[in-house]
């Protein structure tokens, strides 16, 4: 398994943190920023329209809180109302607006935020190929600047300087007739051919290490999909693909490792696997989440979309278990992620039907069979495919 790390990999002061950082309570400066910037964002009053307070002694109360959710519910965060590491690194993000300052790729400070967002999806409107739209300015973003330079007449430098930025202001969209990264997407997947043999893809057993996940009794989300996945292993090289996992039945990566890690496969896909728990008794299903903000206008993958779409369907159709939709997210891992990447919640371990389900190894090795599935439909052209659940797998093994 590839060991590098990803060059656009993004750090923050938060990066290895799992527990929430503020939340409803607490006070102090890093209570006072995320207020700042929310007031910023036009989210909360202006300055002028809120009671004077000391930086020490900024209160996260009920409507910071309602800010937040907010926020996160725009952003595709998940909506907690906590300011957890991805939460805040997204609102570090949100700070810059295209123009604030210079843009240009470094090894040992990638820079992110909106701005590095807004110069991607000029530069694909135009024509370039400055890849996933992830406000990563990474290597693929300054070869597309670079190109977009040297056809403009400007200095190739891959700085997004005041002569770069005037220039991408002058000019309108010129690729027309889809999204420029849509049509990219459908056409790889054209070309890849529609049979499973050669395919690459990631799995990542979600937790790990010390993070067991979700637990009840002696069963832990780590060990499940740590099965699940090692069964979609199985059955991909049984189909002449090929799988990484990107941790082995200790191990722990954070978020990032596991992000790099996929990268550095240069994968056709990447499929993250967890299990749900819930206080509500009746929370139970499954659900599938691809890159996007949900908002219909933001940056997002059309084929996680519709990966994440078949893989619920052939999973509710296989197994019986309540349908609790595709979603829109903007979590590290699919965003991270140069391939299109999705997440599946297997069920709910705290719901006494679902945890049966999830401790049945014939029903772990059903996950696995909807997971190819899914995977051998996405590639089949639209004459070619089946109805949800009635792909036999056998004819797809060597």
């Amino acid at each position: 398994m590839p060991s590098r790390c990803q060059n656009d990999a993004v750090s923050s002061p938060l990066e290895d943190s799992t527990e929430p950082v503020l939340r409803r309570g607490h006070t102090g400066a890093g209570v006072a920023d995320v207020r700042d910037i929310l007031v910023q964002l036009g989210l909360l009053g202006e300055p002028s329209q809120q009671a004077p307070r000391e930086t020490g002694s900024a209160e996260y109360d009920s409507t910071l809180e309602l800010a937040v959710r907010h926020f996160q519910q725009v952003r595709g965060l998940s909506v907690d109302g906590i300011v957890g590491r991805e939460t805040y690194d997204a609102m570090t993000a949100a700070r810059w607006r295209f123009g604030d300052r210079l843009l240009q790729h470094s090894l040992s400070r990638v820079m992110h935020g909106d701005d590095v967002l807004t110069l991607q999806e000029r530069l694909i409107g135009l024509g370039y190929d400055a890849g996933k739209p992830d406000a990563i300015f990474g290597e693929q973003t300054e070869r597309a600047l670079r190109g977009f330079q040297a056809d403009y007449g400007l200095i190739a430098d891959g700085t997004c300087g005041p002569a770069t930025i005037r220039a991408l202001h002058q000019l309108s969209r010129v690729v027309s007739g889809g999204r420029p990264q849509l049509l990219r997407q459908e056409a790889a997947l054209v070309n890849a051919g529609p049979h499973l043999f050669g395919k690459r893809v990631v799995i990542d057993p979600g937790h790990g290490g010390p993070d067991k996940g979700h637990v009840l009794g002696e069963t832990t989300e780590a060990d499940l999909t740590w099965d699940i996945a090692s069964r979609i292993e199985g059955q991909l090289a049984a189909a002449g693909g090929t799988a990484y996992l990107t941790r082995g039945r200790r191990g722990g990566p954070t978020m990032m490792e596991r992000a790099a890690l996929a990268n550095a496969t240069d994968a056709d896909l990447l499929l993250s696997l967890h299990v749900e728990s819930h206080p509500s008794p009746h929370a139970r299903g499954v659900a599938t989440y691809y890159f996007g903000t949900g908002s219909g206008s933001g940056p997002g993958s059309s084929v996680g979309e519709n990966l994440a779409g078949m893989l619920c369907r052939e999973v509710v159709a296989r197994t019986a278990l309540p349908d609790c939709g595709t979603h829109a997210k903007s979590w590290d891992l699919l965003r991270l992620t140069r391939m299109p990447a999705i997440r599946l919640d297997c069920g709910y371990l705290s719901h006494p039907v679902d945890r049966r389900m999830l401790l049945d190894a014939r029903f772990r090795s059903t996950i696995a069979q909807a997971v190819l599935a899914a995977i051998q439909r996405l590639y089949l052209p639209e004459a070619d495919d089946y109805k949800t659940g009635a792909l036999d797998l056998q004819p797809l093994r060597r």
